[in-house]
């Protein structure tokens, strides 16, 4: 009997250590959208040049401005960024999901590093803002704690049709929150300097960068 109680102990360990070790990934069941270099659309400071405010060298894109920078065009009211706008993918309905790796030195704060663009009202979506090396949305729910300084993968699913958006850290799921409302969405990823209490220098770093859709 004891024998047979231990078989059994051990049976269920392993069919938990193998669903722990298969856990579903964020992006099973979704179809990957091809990218190429003219679906990046570069957004920087009007009166810098891109060099000066962003590169992207070894598979990596680095984004930084400063908090004393102008917008991104001369009739803009917006604060300053140095961002990457995916085109050539917006979308109004379905499910969308938007990956990536991404790295933010200590320091950096007061900024978002990643949003959704497009809502029925307002500007966007989602922002995840990075505050002392906290993520948050928006300035308000912390999503993730303790990022500085490590590369973090970070995974975006928007179900339109349902109105919901879920925020994946290292892949596992941190946030869920109803969305904006319709509008022409896109993801943007690099630094957009949140409306105040920014850093005076705010930096992102980027790599793998990937679009699915269901």
């Amino acid at each position: 009997m004891n024998s047979f109680f231990g078989k059994l102990l051990c049976l269920i360990l392993l069919i938990l250590k193998y669903r722990y070790i298969c856990a579903a990934d964020p992006t099973d069941g979704f179809t990957l959208v091809p990218l190429t270099e003219e679906n990046f659309k570069l957004q920087k400071p009007y009166n810098e040049p891109l060099d000066d405010r962003y590169s992207d060298k070894d598979g990596v894109r680095s984004f930084w401005i400063y908090n004393h920078d102008k917008p991104f065009k001369t009739d803009s009211t917006t604060r300053p960024r140095s961002e990457a706008r995916i085109t050539g993918h917006d979308y109004s309905s379905g499910i969308w999901q938007f990956e990536g790796y991404a790295f933010v030195p200590s320091g950096t704060s007061g900024v978002t590093i990643v949003q959704i663009h497009g809502a029925a009202e307002g500007a966007t979506s989602l922002q995840l803002r990075m505050y002392d090396g906290d993520i948050k949305y928006y300035k308000y729910n912390v999503v993730a704690t303790n990022l500085y300084d490590k590369w973090f993968r970070v995974n975006i699913i928007h179900n339109v049709d349902k109105g919901k958006i879920i925020v994946f850290i290292d892949g596992v799921k941190k946030f869920v929150v109803k969305d904006q409302g319709p509008g022409d969405l896109y993801f943007k990823f690099g630094v957009y300097a949140a409306p105040e209490n920014s850093s005076n220098y705010m930096e992102s770093r980027w790599k793998e960068i990937k679009l699915y859709k269901k």
